[in-house]
């Protein structure tokens, strides 16, 4: 008895008139390479036993070495045992455990987002009330935590979009649950008591008076700060917000977009209409791509990062990195060129980590 898979294939090729390529465990003599797809050659393909008829997808020799070097990566292995989406995840950790990048509550913006790694790390390390937004021209799966929006970065109508979506404080942060609401709350929309608000209640009458001297110096230091903005002056973290930069830190493990040439027809996730090389295997090609994002990532900074902010931003090396590097040094205090342990030996990839933006700076002195 056929498989339905064999079944079907078989059927295609008597219908469309396709070549059928088969592989038969049988001597070098009876060996099928392509079988016509006729009437005649279909009955004896049929009369053939069922042991000897095994189709096998053709793999590349490429595809063949990228199973074996993946089964063999120490870093790979660990990311599956940890859920983790890729191994890149263990490049963000490696990087943030010796620059301190990530705060709980902050603002980040990964660039090229997909499959969703550094988004993980960064929902895991900007916890509680942290926010991370992805942007990706790849439909991908969100990891939790984070928010997404699908389209090509360098659109001025999606980078648009992620300002907007950022100038609100509450957008995108996680809400506060609901333990339990009395019937005239849920009938008047409320919210009920939260977790937070139910531990305050259960704190002992001191820790109460503690908290109360706490906020009284709380209520001092912004009615200070009230007036001061009432004097007419305006504090940093001010400015900033009426400016629009907001985001604490930017990623961007971006890479150049290639048009897809063949199996057009697929419309799913795993098969989009663009694609995310890692390397076209020429050098100058990948360095100019990656420059060129760079470029826009740092335009984006320029915009939407606070004063005393961070830009991570992955490049492939060569000759005008070191022009890109200048012009961080111009926007930021620090500046590293940093080779995680974990990104593979053979690779050109390379990582720039710009700490502390400063305040004060024209665009043209940064982009000149």
């Amino acid at each position: 008895m056929l498989s339905p898979r064999l079944f079907r294939q078989l059927t295609a090729s008597l219908l469309l008139d396709r070549p059928l390529v088969l592989t038969c465990r049988c001597s070098p003599r009876s060996t099928i390479s392509q079988w016509p797809a006729s009437p005649r050659s279909l009955h004896h393909l049929l009369a053939l036993p069922h042991n000897l008829l095994q189709t096998r997808p053709a793999s590349s020799s490429s595809s063949t070495r990228w199973k074996s070097r993946q089964t063999r990566d120490v870093f790979s292995r660990e990311a599956k045992v940890q859920g983790l989406k890729s191994r890149a995840a263990f490049k963000l950790l490696e990087l943030n455990e010796k620059h301190r990048l990530f705060k709980p509550g902050q603002t980040v913006i990964d660039l090229g987002y997909a499959p969703g790694s550094w988004s993980q790390v960064a929902v895991r390390l900007t916890a509680p009330h942290g926010r991370v937004v992805g942007i990706d021209v790849i439909p991908a799966q969100p990891p939790k935590g984070a928010s997404t929006i699908q389209g090509n970065f360098l659109s001025e109508a999606v980078q648009a979009e992620v300002r907007q979506y950022v100038q609100d404080p509450q957008r995108g942060r996680p809400r506060k649950k609901a333990v339990f609401a009395s019937q005239d709350a849920e009938e008047e929309g409320g919210a009920g008591v939260t977790e937070e608000e139910l531990d305050e209640l259960g704190r002992a009458y001191i820790d109460i008076e503690r908290g109360e001297g706490a906020e009284g110096k709380g209520k001092t230091t912004k009615s200070h700060d009230a007036s001061a903005s009432e004097g007419g002056r305006i504090t940093r973290w001010e400015m900033d917000e009426l400016e629009g930069r907001v985001v604490d830190v930017v990623l961007s493990d971006m890479s150049a977009p290639w048009e897809q040439t063949s199996g057009l027809w697929i419309r799913s996730v795993s098969d989009p209409y663009f694609r995310m090389m890692n390397t076209s295997g020429m050098a100058f090609r990948d360095h100019a791509g990656s420059m060129d994002l760079c470029a826009a990532a740092l335009a984006f900074c320029y915009d939407t990062l606070r004063t005393g902010g961070h830009f991570l931003c992955k490049f492939y090396q060569g000759a005008e990195d070191k022009a890109f590097e200048t012009k961080l040094k111009r926007l930021f205090e620090k500046v590293h060129r940093e080779k995680p342990e974990s990104s593979r030996s053979e690779s050109k990839e390379a990582y720039f980590v710009a700490l502390s933006r400063k305040p004060d700076l024209a665009k043209e002195d940064v982009f000149r």
